[in-house]
């Protein structure tokens, strides 16, 4: 759409013009979540974008076309070999949130000063977290002054708060009274986040698959344990030996939840496909070799629903909704024919 040369020409003539005149001849407001910065100076990423489009497809890209963020310009600068720098921080992951929470429920559920010992080295924790690219980063990500400030955005939501609360968003609140109501699996998830960065693992998981990004695809712990739960099911080889296992004491290769057959239904090209589950809940699956006890072999559909929302069920706790669901079917269609019946003799 735009190239490298496109978009020296229009921070060309961004210098040439100054920045309110270049924006305004435009069209374009000034940057509000990424600058491309180019020898030491910064300039709009979309205004500069933008404007390389006149010069590669001869006319303007519109400002209400398109996006400055990593959608569309900053993603198009950073592919043309580009410094993208973003000007605000991303919003706080759950798992974010849950530390810090933790670090209040600890201080008695009172904020924590910025000078204090503690948020030091949570602010330093979190910048080892693998959640946001280093681009979406700037220089004040997560700084001792922003984590003190979180502390106090959890603890005056905290029901016993008597003044006023400070600004916070709805994963506070939401984070907050999960802690309140399971104090020991929140804490224990806190842990494990922590132990998990402070070994590697975290850190060296595969990154995020599309459905991290899905909404319905979510787990309390948030997103790094849930990434380690999704990297264990996905082990070629504990399901190969899980399968193998299945196979020697006579069993068959049927979902654990609904009983699918993937080869009794597709006939040689289902033969030996089954999908693995983690049935050991995120907060309890430490850093212990996964056994094959662990896992349960499902299908695709049902290791979906399984996921879909928390609290996740177990195998038995959705296949005993799976019979529930057909008896019921059974008996709708049983009441159904019972009436037809009786209304022809009639």
């Amino acid at each position: 759409m735009i190239s490298r040369e496109s978009v020296l020409k229009a921070v060309a003539e961004h210098d040439e013009l100054g920045r309110e005149a270049f924006l305004s001849r435009y069209g374009f407001g000034k940057a509000v979540s990424y600058v491309l910065v180019h020898e030491g100076r910064e300039y709009d990423s979309k205004a500069i974008a933008g404007v390389a489009h006149k010069w590669d497809q001869g006319a303007v890209l519109a400002a209400d076309k398109f996006s400055g963020g990593k959608d569309h310009a900053a993603a198009w600068l950073k592919r043309l070999g580009f410094d993208v720098k973003s000007i605000k921080n991303p919003d706080w992951a759950r798992d974010e949130v849950i530390l810090a929470c933790d670090l209040v429920m600890a201080n008695g559920w009172r904020g924590l000063d910025v000078s204090d010992r503690r948020v030091v080295e949570l602010s330093g924790l979190l910048q080892l977290l693998p959640l946001h690219a280093e681009a979406d980063r700037n220089e004040k990500f997560r700084n001792p002054n922003g984590v003190a400030r979180k502390t106090f955005d959890i603890a005056t939501r905290h029901p016993d708060y008597q003044g006023k609360a400070t600004n916070g968003g709805a994963t506070d609140v939401q984070v907050l009274h999960e802690f309140l109501a399971r104090p020991e699996e929140m804490t224990e998830t806190a842990r494990l986040i922590r132990l998990g960065i402070a070994s590697g693992e975290l850190q060296a998981l595969p990154p995020a698959g599309d459905e991290e990004a899905d909404d319905e695809y979510e787990a309390p712990e948030g997103r790094l344990l849930m990434r380690r739960h999704r990297a264990r099911e996905r082990n070629k080889g504990l399901r190969k030996k899980k399968i193998e296992s299945v196979l020697r004491r006579g069993g068959s290769l049927a979902c654990e939840a609904c009983g699918f057959d993937f080869e009794a239904v597709y006939g040689e090209r289902g033969a030996g496909y089954i999908e693995c589950h983690h049935v050991v809940p995120l907060h309890e699956a430490g850093e212990g070799t996964t056994k094959l006890t662990d896992l349960a072999l499902i299908c695709a559909n049902c290791h979906r629903m399984i996921h879909r929302h928390a609290p996740w069920p177990t195998p038995a706790q959705l296949r005993a909704a799976v019979e529930q669901r057909r008896m019921q079917a059974r008996g709708d269609r049983g009441w159904s024919c019972s009436n037809v019946l009786r209304s022809s003799t009639h």
